[in-house]
């Protein structure tokens, strides 16, 4: 398996919002056993050892000169929003892809061949989920990372498949499940966190503001659900994505007195939400669904708009157990504390080596049965098994949340 210790890198354009870069991997043991249906709390397998890192060259957003292709490599699409409102979230997950790429390649990569990270810009937008296959699909992909946001995924996650490049799909929505596989948490894992949380603050009524993408209709309503069941009042205003302003949706939704304002937006409009909420009705509880745990929420937001806010979401990988070694090697390389997504990005690369190491083959139909055969993985983000009829994982770290003074998302109190 082991060649030399040698790193490949080589920009590369292949059609519109692609770059590439090689990376490389660190195959890690499995040991048998599996846990299902949990939602897990901050308490993780170590991570196993990372080797030491050669210089890499950093992508940014915007596409490089053209090179000849190359090969006996693997190529791995990534596919986020690597521009646009999301972009910050986009490249944290791409950086984290990059860094695996790299640990793997330096350790002698899989089946003697280096791994290469193809970095796809869907830009969150399912108008541009078809030409986001095409351009993995141009690359010679033989897995993709992502895409990142649901209703993306909802359109091309089915053309992934049909055109056999595996998916380690970063989505949420219960419409993505059963397209290869996921250590993202599903809405469904979600939704219970959130239910019990603001059940347990003893309001009587919320209003949610919702934005009408997939992923946050979709947790909104499974939550709206919940709370019902429970004999909390529920009411729903849909919320535009991409407005400067939301007053108008905001004194909607307070004129019903709810006892609190729960926000089911990606982070971009969250923040809007969260700031006008502040200067408009400081007494009411505001509560943000996990698409809003973003760096980019606090800033945006302002701290004190983002502190009276709590969040449903993922700890950032500085507040991970298990991302110890992740987060060193992360600041280490890019030169910045790593995000909330770039560690299953990351996670994400190690489970697709191991299993093609464990296939010997890139094969669409061996890749998958050895993906899906992938039990207790001791990644960065936790103990990684999966369900084998959905792909979903069944231990994820889904967690209350709130802003340290600081501006970090942590445990909530």
């Amino acid at each position: 398996m082991r060649g030399g210790s040698h790193f490949l890198a080589i920009p590369c354009f292949y059609g519109v919002g692609v770059v590439c870069i090689a990376g490389s991997f660190q195959p890690q043991s499995n040991k048998s056993g599996s846990i299902e249906g949990k939602i897990v709390k901050l308490s993780f397998l170590k991570p196993a050892g990372i080797v030491a890192l050669a210089s890499i060259l950093a992508v940014g957003a915007t596409a490089l000169p053209a090179q000849a292709s190359h090969t006996g490599e693997i190529v791995i699409a990534l596919e986020a929003p690597l521009t646009g409102d999301q972009s910050n979230n986009g490249k944290d997950q791409l950086r984290g892809a990059q860094l695996a790429a790299k640990q793997i390649n330096a350790a002698g990569g899989v089946m003697g061949k280096m791994i290469k990270i193809v970095g796809v810009d869907d830009q969150a937008d399912p108008d541009k989920a078809k030409a986001a296959v095409t351009a993995a699909k141009k690359a010679g992909a033989d897995a993709v990372v992502g895409p990142y946001n649901s209703g993306v995924g909802v359109v091309n996650l089915p053309i992934y498949v049909k055109n056999k490049i595996f998916p380690m799909r970063m989505t949420s929505s219960l419409a993505t499940q059963g397209y290869g596989a996921t250590t993202q948490p599903m809405n469904s894992q979600i939704a219970p966190a959130e239910i019990d949380y603001i059940s347990s603050t003893g309001v009587k009524s919320v209003v949610m503001l919702v934005d009408p993408s997939d992923y946050t209709t979709s947790i909104a309503a499974q939550t709206a659900a919940g709370l019902t069941a429970n004999g909390i009042a529920v009411t729903q205003v849909v919320v535009p994505e991409g407005s400067a302003s939301y007053s108008d949706q905001i004194a909607q939704a307070l004129a019903s007195n709810p006892g609190m304002l729960y926000s089911s937006t990606y982070y971009p409009e969250g923040s809007v939400i969260a700031k006008e909420l502040l200067a408009t009705a400081p007494a009411t509880p505001c509560f943000m669904g996990l698409a809003n745990v973003d760096p980019s929420f606090v800033t945006e937001a302002g701290l004190a708009a983002a502190q009276h806010c709590t969040f449903s979401g993922v700890p950032a990988a500085p507040q991970l157990p298990s991302a110890k070694a992740y987060t060193k090697a992360y600041v280490k390389e890019f030169k910045k504390k790593p995000g909330v997504w770039g560690d299953f990005t990351y996670d994400s690369v190690y489970v697709l080596a191991a299993a093609i190491e464990k296939a010997g083959t890139t094969n669409y139909k061996a890749l998958k049965k050895a993906v899906l055969a992938t039990k207790n993985y001791k990644g960065a983000t936790g103990s990684i098994t999966f369900k084998k009829k959905t792909g979903n994982r069944t231990e994820v770290p889904v967690e209350i949340l709130e802003v340290s003074n600081k501006g970090t998302f942590v445990l909530a109190d």
